[in-house]
């Protein structure tokens, strides 16, 4: 689950720290990207569906983007993510 995913990373020996944890479970993974510049990481997800019924055609379409700022010390080159 994870709820024990999250656990496991913060129990974690490791100095690793949790930034965010961003919920991008409604895209494909393929159409997710995570981007660090200025001091800041990005994660953006775009996705577009068609679904053809016997009457018509019907479009759908998501974005999502959201910005975090790093604390002060950490480059994007530090981040790491998963999905």
């Amino acid at each position: 689950s994870i709820q024990r995913r999250l656990n496991s990373m913060l129990d974690s020996p490791h100095d690793h720290k949790l930034l965010a944890l961003v919920d991008v479970k409604d895209f494909d993974p393929k159409k997710v990207t995570v981007s660090g510049k200025g001091g800041k990481v990005k994660v953006s997800a775009e996705q577009e569906e068609e679904h053809t019924t016997t009457r018509e055609k019907e479009y759908s379409y998501k974005q999502f983007t959201k910005e975090i700022s790093l604390p002060q010390g950490v480059s994007e080159d530090q981040v790491t993510y998963s999905l």
